[in-house]
């Protein structure tokens, strides 16, 4: 008898907590992992459909013009990412559904009676509470979320279809302005640049390609990777027309704030250098972070190169040669060889003219792409000074990348201030051979049958002041189209490839010829 009353208390506590968790998710007080697709809720799936689901009176309420799903999405009360849902009439983003939620309440105090659940993506008629099952919300449902397929993401890169917006505004996938909140230009260049790189954009426009990695417990930067590929499929949305041709990277900015612990800001402009060089670096440490034996990325895989370094301390200086020999002779002072991979060549410009011409205006020096590249050809020296010490070293390439990062050194930085070094650097667009900057061992020049590059992104900055102020652009190249675009936030023009080698480049990604 006592273990027949013990077996009913239990159950009916059971009962109890099922239906307060099945009220918690109507009022969308579940935590619910954010990259998980949320179980079925049971009382959507076991109730019969209702006769106004495929039949809702109010789709015409519906205001595509002012939705937007670029934003994070928070409530707009409770300021919750758990269960939230837009309300398609005036875009903003409540919780839950329920009848004491906050969307629930929106939609009796201000008449907006259609929602959109935005994890699940579905359709709901609120107060009334049933779905809606309509083909004509397709396209909001396509553009909160999009997606691809393998025969889409093949042919990005050969055609060009131009697109409407909803402002009859024409548009290219993939040339699409980046919103500049603030000062986040040096952040829209980068992140610009990495969507026009095939094997990188391929990676990420395809969500199963990471779904199953598995992060540590605790680590944030695998939010990096979802916010990136959401930004990526927006930038490139291949079916249905946009409601505005532009994009806001709102919540991959935000994502990028949070896990650089404010290293990089939206409100204070920065140095795309360092943010390129985290941003790869961090992807590929939260894409590698479940494979114990190859620690390779798509990152590595796409961008990372290899090169010999030849280090040699310098003496000190004396008169006496006999005492220089025994300084040479020491092990401290021999050449010392080491191999390290890399992300991107930094290539340094000379120092500019420090007079005026005749006619009292600042001389602009020119110097060649391949002047600067001699610095990795194995033989040319550069000096390295410490407070203490100074070494000399030589580069030389042993593997080229399928893509090649150039950062160009405009800035140095003095006792008073940072100096921008306004050297215009003349480059083709087409047929830079690296083989003269390989190794001589023939093991490394039989690895290599394909050497010569070209040019598929050009970032440049304008004003006089250091990478902090000023501003950004860059110039792209559409492989559909066969066109070359200039996009500065949310500007985008097309450009004669003349006019790029005028700019003051400052990062440059050269694609590997396979054919």
């Amino acid at each position: 008898m006592a273990v027949e009353i013990k077996e009913e208390i239990e159950r009916k506590i059971k009962r109890e907590k099922e239906e307060e968790e099945e009220e918690k998710e109507e009022n969308g007080d579940e935590d619910e992992d954010e990259f998980l697709v949320p179980r079925k809720r049971l009382r959507t799936d076991q109730m019969k459909e209702h006769p106004l689901s495929r039949n809702c009176p109010y789709l015409d309420t519906i205001n595509r013009s002012i939705l937007d799903f670029d934003f994070e999405k928070l409530c707009t009360v409770s300021l919750s990412n758990n269960n939230v849902y837009a309300c398609l009439v005036c875009g903003k983003y409540f919780q839950g559904r329920g009848q004491h939620s906050h969307a629930y309440i929106h939609s009796v105090q201000h008449y907006h009676y259609v929602f959109l659940n935005l994890k699940t993506l579905q359709f709901y008629c609120l107060p009334d509470n049933y779905e809606i099952i309509d083909p004509s919300l397709e396209d909001i449902k396509h553009i909160c979320r999009p997606t691809f397929t393998s025969q889409e993401i093949e042919s990005l890169d050969k055609s060009a279809k131009w697109m409407k917006a909803l402002d009859e505004t024409k548009y290219l996938p993939g040339i699409l302005g980046l919103n500049n909140i603030k000062a986040n230009d040096y952040m829209n260049v980068i992140l610009h640049t990495l969507a026009h790189i095939t094997p990188f954009r391929d990676y990420f426009l395809n969500e199963d390609n990471y779904l199953s990695i598995t992060p540590p417990p605790g680590d944030q930067t695998f939010t990096l990777v979802h916010r990136l590929g959401e930004l990526f499929r927006k930038l490139w949305n291949p079916r249905y027309f946009l409601f505005r041709a532009h994009v806001s990277p709102h919540e991959m900015l935000q994502a990028v704030s949070s896990v650089s612990k404010k290293r990089f800001k939206i409100v204070e402009q920065g140095d795309p250098v360092e943010f390129m060089s985290w941003l790869l670096n961090t992807l590929h440490f939260a894409l590698s972070a479940g494979k114990r034996k190859n620690k390779s990325s798509i990152v590595y895989d796409t961008f990372q190169g290899e090169m010999k370094i030849y280090t040699r301390k310098l003496p000190p200086q004396t008169e006496n040669e006999d005492e220089m020999m025994d300084y040479l002779k020491m092990e401290e002072y021999k050449q010392k060889e080491e191999t390290t991979p890399f992300l991107y060549l930094a290539l340094d410009l000379p120092a500019p003219p420090l007079f005026q011409d005749e006619l009292e205006k600042n001389i602009i020096p020119q110097i060649p792409l391949f002047d600067l590249l001699k610095k990795f050809d194995g033989t040319t020296e550069k000096e390295y000074k410490t407070h203490r010490e100074s070494y000399v070293k030589k580069f030389e390439l042993t593997k080229l990348p399928p893509y090649l990062i150039l950062c160009i050194k405009r800035f140095t930085k003095n006792n008073f201030f940072v100096e921008k070094n306004p050297t215009i650097v003349n480059f083709p667009i087409k047929d830079i051979d690296m083989s003269e900057f390989l190794s001589s061992d023939p093991a490394v020049q039989d690895s290599h049958p394909h050497t010569v590059y070209d040019l598929v992104a050009n970032v440049c900055h304008d004003g006089q002041a250091g990478p902090g102020k000023g501003t950004y652009r860059v110039h792209l190249r559409h492989k559909g189209a066969n066109q070359w675009y200039e996009l500065q936030d949310l500007n985008v023009k097309d450009l004669l490839p003349q006019m790029i080698t005028l700019a003051e480049a400052y990062i440059q990604i050269w694609e590997l010829r396979k054919d």
